[in-house]
């Protein structure tokens, strides 16, 4: 398996490949989670996310579905913080290319 994607069988036995967009272990519940797209969209234009339970360990990568709200108070506030510093350094590249560029001479 690519670390950084994968596929999965859908209920109606077609493959759907996933994009792995990060993993990370929470101290609080004490597993591993994955978060990953399929690349569709939802009707209001937003790539669709997913998030799982893994076993970083395990020979082959058997998602676990996440169960509790905890888990998804978590996965929601670690994706708020990336998003967060996604659109600071947006902002920030924005800033830097609208100052004088008249280094050339």
């Amino acid at each position: 398996m690519d670390k950084n994607s994968f596929t999965v069988i859908n209920d109606e036995g077609k493959e759907i490949k996933c994009n792995v967009l990060f993993t990370f272990d929470s101290e609080e519940t004490g597993k591993s989670y994955i978060v990953y797209t399929d690349n569709s969209v939802d009707n209001d234009g937003n790539t669709q996310v997913f998030a799982s339970i893994f076993d970083p360990t395990a020979q082959s990568t058997k998602l676990e579905p996440i169960e509790t709200e905890k888990e998804w108070k978590v996965i929601e506030t670690i994706l708020e913080t990336l998003q967060e510093e996604v659109r600071k350094k947006q902002e920030e590249a924005h800033e830097g290319n609208t100052g004088d560029n008249n280094e050339s001479r």
